[in-house]
């Protein structure tokens, strides 16, 4: 992973920014204060001003300028006027030089602040000569220090605010990562216990990061796997419920084939049991198609499927048990109509529907079928003219081992209809049922249809 896309990289690394110029101008700040309230030497003008004349009376110009540049290694810079002229010259701002012929003829003393630590200072001094000169310093602050001292001053006041501003950050960044992956840990610790309606939740000092979203996914992880576990023992349960009628029958006709007292009316339950163990067989094949489907399937293959073609083949494979039933197959033309999903899985809840159709239709009757595209959609509707579903019943007609009222008109374990709603739902469509007008069921499914399909 890049960290550079990492949210929680910027967000430390904006935070220790924000750090380091706290510490800089803290330090700047603190620094200032304990120069001027704890240092105390205060700058004694006079003394500076006869320091600058004797050395310009002992040495001229030149002696002036060591005395000068000495000083302004200890921060201060200074320098003598004589007659309005200076003797040696310094760097003054622009608004002090224009204010400074006034002050040299005011032929007094002077310190002025012109800006928040700044000083300046004109001193009067007399040489030994005779002669009036004035001095004129300037300052950033109003004692006497010299710039190591300042630097170091500074350098550990800086040290100090950073330990501190370090050490504050970085129990913020350890509490702020510590909390949600303590919060995962104790979620994890109670799904491993078997606690799976365990969730890490929102926990506050988490922003949108990375911890945020491991948070996210591991909850809907828990979701899945109790939705998962959940779905699991349900169909364990309905399994086993189901299977115990037709066990008890099988263990009954196995019973009455032991006591038969020939092979020929043995040979009569065998077949019995055979018919049996072939349901058992089916029904299993079922739950377990369903639980596959309501447990999503992963790595699906998807291809374009010619839903009309489709159509037309599971018809032509249900002839002979609608001829035996003596049930007509209509199918109505279309245009080809192509969606994207599984061609088996799709064949196999149009062979249910089909299959359900016949059998609940009466001898001499029609089972319809259609495909039609709307609104981006495919649309297959399977129409009979059976004897309907009462209207209350609707609702649970695609529930798993639900039988209805007409139930006992035919014979089956209530998970076709089920296994088909799970195909549609896998494909990302619909399917309604309703009665129709004049008797009958009329099943409606509902399919995206394919890219290509669906652009033209």
């Amino acid at each position: 992973m890049n960290p550079f896309r990492s949210s929680l990289y910027w967000r430390v690394l904006i935070w220790f920014c924000v750090a380091n110029l706290l510490v800089l101008l803290l330090g700047g700040l603190l620094t200032r204060g304990f120069i001027e309230y704890t240092t105390a030497r205060e700058i004694n003008w006079v003394l500076l001003a006869q320091g600058a004349d004797q050395a310009y009376e002992s040495g001229g110009a030149a002696a002036l300028e060591d005395w000068s540049v000495q000083q302004r290694q200890e921060g201060i810079e200074a320098t003598l006027y004589e007659k309005g002229q200076p003797l040696y010259p310094i760097r003054l701002h622009a608004s002090v030089a224009k204010s400074l012929p006034g002050w040299l003829e005011a032929s007094r003393d002077i310190v002025v602040q012109p800006w928040p630590g700044i000083y300046i200072a004109v001193q009067q001094v007399t040489g030994d000569d005779g002669q009036v000169r004035q001095l004129v310093a300037m300052s950033r602050t109003h004692t006497r220090l010299r710039p190591q001292t300042r630097q170091t001053i500074l350098l550990s006041i800086q040290l100090v605010l950073s330990l501190l501003c370090i050490g504050l950050l970085g129990w913020w960044v350890a509490r702020s990562v510590a909390r949600p992956v303590e919060a995962l840990r104790e979620a994890t610790r109670r799904m491993a216990a078997g606690e799976l309606s365990t969730r890490v939740g929102d926990q506050g000092g988490m922003a949108h990061d990375e911890l945020a979203q491991l948070a996210l996914d591991f909850d809907a992880m828990a979701e899945r796997i109790e939705a998962l576990v959940t779905h699991d023992r349900a169909v364990l349960q309905d399994l086993s419920h189901e299977l115990r009628s037709p066990l008890a029958r099988l263990h009954l006709i196995l019973d009455l084939a032991q006591r038969s007292a020939s092979a020929t009316d043995a040979a009569a339950y065998f077949t019995q049991a055979e018919q049996e163990i072939s349901r058992l067989d089916r029904m299993t094949g079922d739950m377990l198609t369903l639980s596959r489907l309501e447990g999503g399937i992963p790595g699906m293959e998807r291809e374009p499927v010619e839903l009309a073609e489709l159509a037309q083949a599971c018809i032509a494979q249900a002839e002979l048990a609608a001829d035996a039933r003596q049930v007509r197959l209509q199918w109505t033309p279309s245009q080809p109509v192509s969606v994207l999903g599984s061609r088996l899985l799709l064949e196999r809840a149009l062979d249910n529907l089909i299959t359900n159709a016949i059998k609940f239709s009466p001898a001499g009757s029609s089972v319809e079928l259609a495909v039609q595209t709307r609104e981006g959609q495919a649309e297959l509707f399977i129409r009979d003219r059976g004897p309907g579903v009462p209207d209350a019943e609707l609702d649970s007609l695609f529930r798993p081992f639900f039988r209805g009222s007409n139930a006992a008109l035919t014979d089956g374990h209530g998970l076709g209809l089920a296994i088909v709603q799970r195909v549609v739902h896998v494909h990302g469509g619909e399917i309604h049922a309703h009665n129709r007008e004049g008797g009958g069921l009329e099943v409606r499914l509902q399919l995206p249809l394919a890219p290509s399909a669906e652009g033209t």
